[in-house]
């Protein structure tokens, strides 16, 4: 099951499912919710749980590192003009990933309509100010976006007032493109679900002379892709800075050609009478991100994905001795490219539905989440999890088919 299926599903989820709170477990004594010793988690009755899943905002993304904290502790501390920082940060953003500029929104979602925003109006005050009410305004209306790229995210484009034209081929592009024409949007996590290709799409823009946009979310690892698509062409690149960069979950990054940057924050914070007004993106967060970005850019990635691949190997030797069951390590080529364990059983042989298997788990003390694939069949990553929550995976997992043999 790829992320685009999972998010689906975790839509779907219930507020207040009537789960336990569990309690941490001692690799979580330094975990956020401790505040002056206080354990707020606690003390408001709220489940905290070893992410088996991935970086979900259902499942509050990822855990930022501890020299992001940091940052954040110190910002907190000092006043200062928020655009001032948005141009230091923004500079030494872009040259970490080799785009003319960049600036820190409040998300990737964010990016996107702030971005086609910029787009839309360029550097006109007034333009800015009627978003997103176009009509009459002068302004271009539509962006193009491949069939199969249609997922849901594409509602933050459509905030800005502009409807979506959809097209399967690249004939069917050029017949769609027209006068009101802004925007020629990618999804890279969906990439294998159009027909026409990320070079295709720039030389596309190149041609008709119209922007494009790439939205890759949670697409790092690996760490090339925060430039590949600049390198590419792409003109504006959108990307979440809570998942594997672990920055703050609120935070994410829109980068790209320097003009369209600058038109896209006449949009956002501190500016008023805007459709990005509620973007907000506070001084902490800002920094936080730089330093997140900083830490990824620079980390051994090698040194980290054997670790990655020694905890899953952890869990994969607990439960790979149970008859009828199956395991498999698979890499996913498009978002969380990370190793994933496949744990497939027999119901016959094991009688716990992937259900019954996903509500023990959580309801558990440490609470787990894994992600269900539908009948018998799990996943489980380990790239956000804390280390030594591997064991307490392979252990609770262990323990749960055991109980299912012998039901």
């Amino acid at each position: 099951m790829k992320r685009r299926e999972i998010l689906k599903g975790i839509s779907l989820l219930p507020f207040g499912t009537g789960i336990v709170a569990a309690v941490a477990p001692l690799t979580t004594a330094k975990a956020a919710g401790k505040a002056n010793g206080r354990n707020l988690f606690s003390e408001l009755g709220v489940r905290t749980f070893i992410n088996a899943a991935g970086t979900y905002t259902a499942m509050t993304g990822s855990l930022m590192r501890d020299e992001v904290i940091e940052a954040i502790q110190s910002a907190s501390r000092d006043f200062c003009m928020l655009d001032e920082l948005q141009d230091k940060v923004g500079e030494k953003i872009a040259s970490l990933v080799h785009s003319e500029s960049a600036v820190v929104t409040a998300g990737c979602f964010s990016a996107m309509t702030l971005g086609l925003a910029g787009v839309l109006t360029g550097m006109d005050q007034k333009k800015v100010e009627m978003l997103p009410n176009l009509d009459g305004s002068g302004m271009k209306s539509e962006v193009i976006i491949q069939n199969g790229h249609n997922i849901g995210y594409s509602h933050a484009l459509t905030n800005t007032g502009c409807k979506i034209i959809f097209v399967e081929t690249i004939a069917d592009v050029e017949k769609a493109i027209n006068e009101k024409t802004a925007l020629l949007w990618f999804l890279n996590v969906q990439s294998d679900k159009g027909s026409i290709t990320h070079e295709q799409w720039v030389a596309l823009g190149k041609k008709f002379h119209i922007p494009t946009m790439i939205d890759i979310a949670a697409d790092v690892p690996p760490v090339s892709n925060l430039w590949k698509f600049h390198d590419m062409g792409f003109d504006l690149v959108c990307i979440s800075g809570g998942k594997a960069m672990r920055g703050p979950q609120s935070a994410g990054l829109l980068m790209g050609r320097k003009d369209l940057i600058a038109a896209a924050r006449l949009s956002m914070p501190p500016r008023g009478s805007t459709i990005g007004r509620g973007m907000k993106v506070n001084k902490e967060e800002i920094l936080g991100m730089y330093v997140a970005l900083e830490h990824f850019i620079h980390n051994d990635h090698e040194k980290e994905w054997k670790e990655w691949e020694s905890r899953i190997s952890t869990i994969e030797r607990a439960v790979k001795p149970f008859k009828g069951l199956t395991t498999e390590v698979k890499v996913p080529t498009l978002g969380n490219v990370t190793p994933t364990l496949h744990i497939t059983w027999d119901s016959t042989a094991i009688k716990h539905t992937t259900k019954t298997l996903q509500e023990n788990l959580r309801n558990g003390n440490p609470s787990i989440e894994v992600i269900g694939n539908g009948d018998n069949h799990i996943t489980i990553t380990a790239w956000v999890m804390k280390a030594g929550d591997e064991k307490i995976v392979a252990s609770r997992l262990k323990e749960e088919f055991t109980k299912a043999i012998s039901v």
